[in-house]
């Protein structure tokens, strides 16, 4: 018998993007495993609102909700509660599952999660410093939020490393389980020998595939791919993404004249990536701050020779032999390592088919999604009976560290309580209706062979 699992975010389908593909994968695989999984976002459209269902019966509720910037709704604590609170109860749910550090959605999720007296798990995609305002502000909502969750995943080491500084979460709470990709979707079109064949005809083409943002690396890439074209005749740029950097890309393309060089396609959907990615040779990424970088796996698993700086989690994502490093993020050490790897391209002394290969070998979303039940499984094993006390929840927030930040907690703790006994009386659980659980493929096919036609 599975578990009744609610992933909460604020990215999800129709926004593309990694937290987006991560939680939707995971989910396709846990409802393999035999669990029911349910998606709660905010609505993206006004034609999108309510419940849609999607593959595999994987149920997914647009709330509406006000957005507020970068597809992040606006945080009021308290106001989710009653939304939640009736998705959660009408669902059933045991596990409250949410991802991003930056999605209010995910963060109102686990209190109310953790009011409701459910498991909760959180999943960090992102890295976080410590210099600025919105850096210090996300970090402490995280404090508070990831005080009463039963468990923390982080995509690499180096993002649970960053976790623990931000947060002070007990490592014993923490586990590592990476992104994935599916590999049979991000296949070479070509062979070694056409590649060979290709390079010595029509040089070097150089992908990038991003949000076109300066934390993604956008103003290093308008001042590298100049001087790269400058430097080799026979090299050439297709980039796609969007984003408020997009402007400058073709003010640089424009200043430049790099109309023949650089071809700039705007947004591509997911399902065209691997068709971009499938026109290069090199992968260039120059992004200043990455927890894993899924794109690169992708990349690798088209054939494609990865440059990349050291930061984050990257140099945790490939093997060595699949990557050019930059020692740092520089335009100088970008463009050093860019002809580093245009050199061993045209030396062809680089496999793409064999990489692939090996990608499929090394990620997998079915082991992702059975790592992920051991985390789930092991909450319950170790769970105690009053871990989800109202009062152990605020003695909890009481240990934080910051007198001024400890009372607020205990305060929005208590105050979310009180919503609950409020809206125990005004609308009791036991008058939520109970939503039908989608019927598995073995019910199904049961269900079919007993039937008389």
């Amino acid at each position: 018998m599975g578990y009744n699992i609610a992933m909460i975010s604020d990215f999800f389908y129709p926004q593309l993007g990694g937290v987006e593909f991560h939680m939707y994968h995971l989910a396709q695989e846990l409802i393999k495993l035999g669990n029911s999984v349910i998606i709660v976002v905010h609505a993206y459209s006004p034609d999108r609102v309510g419940v849609r269902y999607l593959s595999n019966g994987l149920k997914v509720y647009y709330v509406p909700y006000f957005v507020l910037h970068r597809e992040t709704t606006f945080p009021n604590v308290f106001g989710t509660f009653p939304w939640v609170r009736n998705i959660l109860i009408r669902e059933q749910i045991d596990i409250v599952h949410t991802h991003g550090s930056a999605s209010t959605f995910s963060l109102e999720g686990l209190l109310c999660g953790n009011t409701l007296g459910l498991k909760t798990v959180f999943t960090d995609h992102s890295l976080y410093g410590f210099g600025n305002i919105t850096s210090i502000w996300v970090n402490k909502l995280l404090t508070f939020s990831l005080t009463n969750t039963d468990k923390v995943i982080c995509v690499s080491n180096t993002c649970k490393e960053n976790m623990i500084m931000r947060t002070k979460v007990d490592p014993s709470k923490m586990y590592v389980i990476p992104n994935a990709v599916v590999s049979a979707d991000f296949k070479p079109t070509e062979s070694a020998q056409d590649k060979e064949i290709r390079h010595e005809r029509e040089g070097c083409k150089i992908v990038t595939i991003n949000r076109l943002f300066a934390n993604k690396g956008a103003d290093l890439l308008t001042h590298i791919i100049p001087i790269i074209c400058s430097l080799h005749s026979d090299v050439e740029f297709i980039i796609a993404g969007d984003g408020p950097k997009y402007v400058d890309f073709q003010q640089m393309i424009e200043k430049n004249r790099l109309e023949d060089k650089v071809t700039l396609l705007g947004p591509v959907p997911h399902e065209k990536v691997r068709d971009v990615m499938c026109q290069g040779d090199i992968y260039l990424h120059a992004s200043l701050t990455e927890a894993f970088g899924t794109v690169l796996v992708e990349a690798a698993s088209c054939g494609l020779l990865i440059v990349t700086t050291t930061v984050g989690g990257i140099p945790e994502v490939l093997p060595s032999h699949m990557m050019v490093y930059a020692d740092d993020t520089s335009v100088t050490k970008l463009v050093e390592s860019l002809n580093k790897a245009i050199k061993i391209l045209k030396e062809n002394k680089y496999n793409g088919s064999k990489v692939h290969e090996e990608i499929e070998g090394m990620y997998d979303w079915s082991l992702i999604a059975r790592r992920t039940m051991n985390v789930y499984t092991g909450i319950f094993e170790n769970a105690k009976p009053d871990d989800k006390n109202w009062l152990t929840m605020i003695k909890k927030f009481n240990e934080r560290d910051g007198i001024w930040a400890k009372h607020l907690y205990m305060l929005c703790g208590i105050v979310e309580y009180l919503l609950f006994l409020l809206f125990e009386i005004l609308y009791p659980s036991k008058n939520i209706e109970l939503a039908p659980k989608w019927p598995s493929k073995e019910v199904v096919s049961n269900r079919i062979s007993h039937s008389k036609y």
